[in-house]
């Protein structure tokens, strides 16, 4: 006679039992979880009051390159205005190598207040970018940043209270270069809505053609088929050796009559860019019929050592005026 199974017994498993439920099926990871947040949308820094009158909001993150550092900016703004102000973008030098984005050189360290806040006190906003170094990236990637800055300037320009249709680049040796560099770029990208509208440019002691800075050396100064060179590291290849790209990288390959007004400032003296440099930027630009202002200053060498401090304030008074002129 069988035995009646119990309810709570276990039941046989195999093909004659009954099937687990399948678990289901497992979502793929949202990737874009990943991606660092839009700076157009990060908070902006607190602000500090360096100098009477003056804001400086110190840090704010204006791009995220893959495979790199977050890049930062620094915001001199004006504490009391009417109303949207003007902009100037300086551009630090240091060889593409080095160097920090308020700083503009051994020659101003000492001034109080400093030059920025004096620039924010004459009602500009002073807005100083980080961009990628050579030994991160190899030439465009220091001007796309550049470009990036100016977008993400336009794009939080309400809240700050810029008016970036009416911005100045200004950039000292290889400042210089880059500032010129997206300058006389910039008519490629001329009537976008997003960006910043740049008006002038002032360069400082700036390589202009990259083609040729090594036969502009009065004394020699470098092999443009040494690869170790600090504009074989911009370039990522010696100069000799890519030549489209020296071009590509050069300010006066990209001169056009729809440049902006440049002011360019030199050193007769200067022993590590030479004084022809701005020679050929000068030339180009009155060729092609661009309103160019080169002041030669007698005996200054790279940095403005050499000069007197009378001259080294002319420099900047000079810069101050010309951003003045550009914006009116």
């Amino acid at each position: 006679m069988p035995v009646p199974e119990r309810p709570d017994a276990p039941r046989p498993s195999g093909p004659a039992g009954p099937t687990a439920p399948s678990p289901p099926p497992r979502q793929a990871f949202p990737l874009e979880l990943l991606a660092p947040p839009d700076p157009a949308r990060l908070p902006l820094p607190p602000a500090a009051r360096p100098a009477p009158g003056v804001r400086l909001l110190r840090g704010a993150v204006h791009s995220v390159p893959e495979g790199t550092r977050p890049l930062e900016a620094d915001l001199w703004l004006p504490e009391e205005t009417s109303g949207p102000v003007p902009v100037v973008v300086f551009v630090h030098g240091g060889a593409w190598r080095t160097g920090l984005r308020d700083d503009l050189g051994p020659r101003f360290r000492h001034w109080t207040p400093g030059p920025f806040a004096r620039l924010a006190r004459a009602g500009f906003a002073v807005v100083c970018p980080d961009y990628r170094l050579s030994g991160e990236a190899a030439h465009p990637a220091q001007l796309d940043d550049l470009r990036s800055a100016l977008d993400w300037l336009h794009g939080r320009a309400a809240e700050l209270g810029l008016d970036t249709g009416r911005t100045v680049l200004w950039g000292e040796s290889a400042g210089g270069h880059l500032a010129a560099l997206a300058a006389l770029t910039a008519p490629a990208t001329a009537g976008r809505p997003d960006t910043a509208t740049v008006r002038g440019c002032a360069v400082w002691y700036a390589p202009t053609d990259l083609t040729r800075i090594f036969a502009d050396h009065p004394r020699g100064g470098g092999d443009p088929a040494d690869p170790t060179t600090f504009e074989a590291l911009l370039l990522g290849a010696a100069p000799a050796d890519a030549p489209g790209r020296a071009r590509d990288a050069s300010p006066v390959a990209h001169v056009t009559a729809q440049a902006p007004p440049f002011l360019v400032l030199h050193g007769t003296e200067d022993s590590v860019v030479p004084f022809a440099q701005s020679e050929r930027l000068a030339a180009a630009l009155g060729r092609a019929g661009a309103p160019v202002d080169f002041r030669p200053v007698p005996g200054g060498d790279h940095l403005w050592v050499g000069v007197e401090d009378a001259e080294v304030e002319r420099c900047f008074t000079a810069t101050l005026d010309f951003a003045a002129g550009c914006v009116r």
